[in-house]
């Protein structure tokens, strides 16, 4: 999501999260500085778990993994 703005690394993630088996990790690289709060209030609405973030150079990776 390198280049998108708020709202889509977020609805690209609600997109995907199915996408993938309860208790596995979805992983979301964006350069939007709003993605940090966006992704990890989104978790908390959806009852996903957010579980970290890592240094990806020009953009940050958000590790969420599927709830239910």
């Amino acid at each position: 999501m390198r280049g998108k703005r708020c709202p889509l690394p977020v609805i690209e993630l609600a997109r995907r999260i199915g996408d993938v088996e309860v208790g596995e990790i979805v992983t979301v690289v964006a350069d939007d500085p709003a993605a940090a709060s966006d992704i990890a209030a989104w978790c908390r609405m959806r009852g996903h778990e957010f579980v970290s973030t890592s240094d990806e150079g020009d953009a940050t990776a958000y590790e969420v993994r599927r709830r239910h």
